[in-house]
C-alpha cells in the first residue's frame, strides 16, 4: 500500500499531497498522522518558504472517512478522532510557511475544515463545498464551527453547516470561502505560481506577519506573542551577557542594550 501523504519539496516549496483518491481522499487514521508528520517536517526544515496543500485524483478531500469514524466508540469520538484531528489542523494552520490550499476537486465536512487550514485558498472551477455532516446526524468536528466561522464569517458557516448545501466554487467565492477559481486542472500551477511569489519574499517577514495575523484571528495568540518576545530579546546585548555571566559564574553587568 502506497503512503496516503505524499510530502514533496521542490526547492524552497514544500507539496503535501492527499493520496487516497479511490476514496476521494477521505481522511482516516493513517492520513491524520501523515499530515502530523508532513507538518512537523515542514516547520522543521529551515529553507522552506511556502507550502502547497492539495489531493491526488478528482478531490481535494471528501472529510472523515465514514469506516473510519463511524463504528468509533462515543467516548473515542472525542478523545482519540476529534482531538487528533484538531491537533494536526492547528499544526497545519501554525506553519511558519504560508500555506496554500489547491483545491482540485470536492472539499467537504473535514475536508472544508482542511481547506481552512491555509492561509489561501486556490479552486479549480469544479470543484464544490459544504458541511453535509448534520444530513448523518453528526456535526461539523475539526473546528467547522470554530476556525471557519473566524475565517469565512458565521453566516456562511450556518447556512453550509444547517442546510448541508453544496455550493459551487463560484458560489464558495462569493462566500469568502476561497480566494481564487483557477481552471480545471490547473490549480496545483497556479498554486505554485502564488508560492513562488511568497518565496521571493523575505522569509522572516513572513513568517511573523502570518503569525501576527494568526493572532488576530485568536489562532494561539498567547503563544505567539512570547515567540516574538523571545525573538526580540534574543537579539539584546542583555542577553548575551546573562548567558556569559552564568556560565563564568559572575554577577551580569546588564547595559539595558
Amino acid at each position: 500500500m502506497s503512503d496516503p501523504i505524499r510530502l514533496d519539496i521542490e526547492d524552497s516549496i514544500a507539496i503535501i499531497t492527499l493520496a487516497r483518491p479511490e476514496k476521494l481522499n477521505a481522511l482516516d487514521e493513517a492520513m491524520i498522522a501523515g499530515l502530523a508528520a508532513a507538518a512537523e517536517r515542514i516547520d522543521r526544515h529551515g529553507s522552506i518558504r511556502a507550502a502547497i496543500l492539495t489531493g491526488e485524483g478528482k478531490g481535494f478531500c471528501a472529510g472523515g472517512d465514514i469506516a473510519a469514524w463511524g463504528k468509533v466508540s462515543p467516548l473515542d469520538m472525542g478523545q482519540r478522532w476529534v482531538r487528533d484531528g484538531h491537533r494536526v489542523f492547528d499544526a497545519l494552520t501554525r506553519l511558519r510557511a504560508p500555506l496554500i490550499a489547491a483545491i482540485n476537486g470536492h472539499a467537504l465536512g473535514g475536508g472544508l475544515e482542511l481547506a481552512a487550514t491555509a492561509d489561501i485558498r486556490i479552486a479549480e472551477e469544479q470543484a464544490k463545498f459544504g458541511l453535509p455532516e448534520t444530513g448523518i446526524g453528526m456535526v461539523p468536528g475539526w473546528s467547522g464551527t470554530q476556525r471557519l466561522v473566524t475565517r469565512f464569517g458565521a453566516a456562511a458557516v450556518r447556512r453550509l453547516a444547517l442546510t448541508g448545501e453544496i455550493v459551487t466554487a463560484e458560489r464558495a467565492l462569493q462566500l469568502g470561502l476561497i480566494d481564487e477559481i483557477a481552471p480545471r486542472g490547473h490549480g496545483l500551477e497556479q498554486a505554485r505560481e502564488l508560492a513562488r511569489k511568497i518565496s521571493a519574499r523575505a522569509p522572516v517577514a513572513n513568517a511573523v506577519a502570518k503569525q501576527m495575523i494568526n493572532a488576530a484571528e485568536g489562532e494561539d495568540a498567547a503563544a505567539a506573542i512570547e515567540i516574538l518576545a523571545g525573538s526580540l530579546v534574543s537579539y539584546t546585548d542583555d542577553l548575551k551577557e546573562g548567558v556569559a555571566s552564568f556560565v563564568e559564574k559572575r554577577p551580569p553587568q546588564f547595559k539595558g542594550q
